[in-house]
């Protein structure tokens, strides 16, 4: 069926599925495939439980009533997605980086929320399929979409902007994430600039943040810059002031506090600034915006339980995010400070190499105990007294049980896997 003909019929539909088990009535279920399953095998179960159709490719369910053919349902969904783009009025704004897409996707959602009707990304639907659904769900009335893009290869953004054909981007950063992926931190500055070249290509507009090198470097050539943080002024900018532990910035000689942790949480910030001046919102409901959002799901959360203050970054890590939290702990006012940190996936090579550099910077800052887990921390070399390392979660979670109560201020961070939120529930 051509993507036109398909598009009719998903007018016709409350939203998109792709998951069998979650169907929900006036659903258009596509069957995808990966490794381990076939959602073609699902198709008629899905029909059965509400779904109006089922978008298969599998030759055999071809007659069966409300089963629509095509040869691709993955490419098929990517393309009713674009095609439902360009139907839109929308704005879409494409977010990519190395960290903190999710903060910054939140921020700016939060910032233009408060004078047009907008839509972002939700939870981590940022990939070749979770993009697609984000664009389907954007509705006829909303004025702006921010779109994430996630990234650990090659291609994978340019196949998104591809998809999505955004009017405006932003690169968070350029960081050590998924080097193993990426081959190294060349491929991951050439993987996210995939977003500058779609954006250049297609003649849109750039947001780039004047104090960071590369963001300028890789766009100084093009005329569609939208500059902020210019030593000289720009118009878009607001001023870092501290950061122990919240943000506090300054907005045309205003002074906000945010509750984000962390210097690097600035540049999420400053950049929802930037676009929030951009597009004429108030400052005040700028302030309002920013000063309101709370993280959650692990991200950059301060959380305080009797005498104790833990910073927890738990959702993920990798050698740039676990250096700047590092920083940020650094800079913190307090005593008894212990890091607790867990190993970094996706490095390939470079693992053993990365994981011993954390843990030589921690042990050069400010801190009292440097906790380790994980199979590569286990393998690094230190003879310093403050660092203890365990292989497993279950050996950490016995030490910590025993000895945390001893200590006053925590950070908590590794990479999702290792799912280092569960000590908050140890006794």
């Amino acid at each position: 069926m051509h993507t036109e003909a398909l598009y009719d019929l998903f007018l016709t539909c409350d939203k998109v599925n792709t998951d069998s088990r979650k169907i929900t009535d006036n659903c258009m279920f596509f069957a995808l495939k990966g490794e381990n399953f076939d959602g073609n095998q699902y198709a008629i179960n899905a029909l059965d439980n509400g779904a109006s159709f089922a978008v298969i490719d599998d030759a055999s369910l071809a007659d069966e009533p409300k089963c629509i053919f095509v040869d691709d349902t993955l490419k098929s969904l990517q393309e009713l997605a674009n095609h439902h783009r360009h139907q839109l009025k929308a704005k879409l704004i494409a977010l990519t980086g190395s960290n903190g897409k999710t903060t910054t996707k939140e921020l700016i959602y939060r910032v233009l929320s408060t004078k047009f009707k907008t839509q972002c990304t939700q939870g981590n639907f940022n990939n070749h399929i979770g993009v697609p659904l984000t664009l389907l769900s954007i509705k006829e009335d909303t004025e702006f979409a921010i779109v994430e893009m996630g990234a650990n290869h090659l291609k994978e953004i340019e196949l998104l902007c591809n998809i999505a054909d955004p009017d405006y981007g932003y690169i968070t950063n350029f960081g050590k994430a998924h080097l193993e992926g990426f081959g190294s931190i060349e491929g991951v500055i050439k993987g996210k600039s995939e977003l500058y070249d779609h954006l250049k290509n297609k003649g849109k507009f750039i947001f780039v943040n004047a104090r960071d090198p590369k963001q300028v470097e890789l766009t100084s050539a093009y005329d569609k810059c939208i500059e902020f943080n210019k030593a000289n002024g720009s118009g878009l900018d607001s001023q870092f002031i501290s950061a122990d532990p919240f943000v506090k910035f300054d907005i045309d000689g205003e002074s906000v506090e945010s509750q984000l942790t962390g210097f690097y949480n600035f540049h999420n910030i400053s950049v929802a600034v930037a676009i929030g001046k951009y597009f004429e919102v108030s400052n005040e409901n700028i302030k309002s915006a920013i000063s309101n959002y709370s993280p959650e799901n692990n991200r950059s959360q301060i959380i305080e339980r009797d005498a104790q203050k833990i910073i927890l970054d738990a959702y993920n890590a990798n050698p740039t995010s676990m250096k700047a939290a590092l920083d940020n702990f650094d800079q913190m006012s307090s005593s008894g400070k212990v890091a607790v940190l867990g190993d970094m996936f996706e490095l390939g090579d470079f693992a053993l190499t990365e994981h011993q550099a954390i843990a030589d910077y921690a042990l050069g800052l400010s801190i009292d105990q440097l906790w380790l887990v994980g199979e590569n921390f286990f393998g690094i070399n230190t003879a310093d007294s403050r660092c203890k390392t365990f292989r497993t979660y279950k050996d950490l979670e016995a030490f910590w049980t025993e000895h945390q109560s001893s200590y006053n201020t925590f950070l908590i961070k590794g990479s999702r896997g290792m799912a280092l939120e569960r000590l908050l529930n140890s006794e």
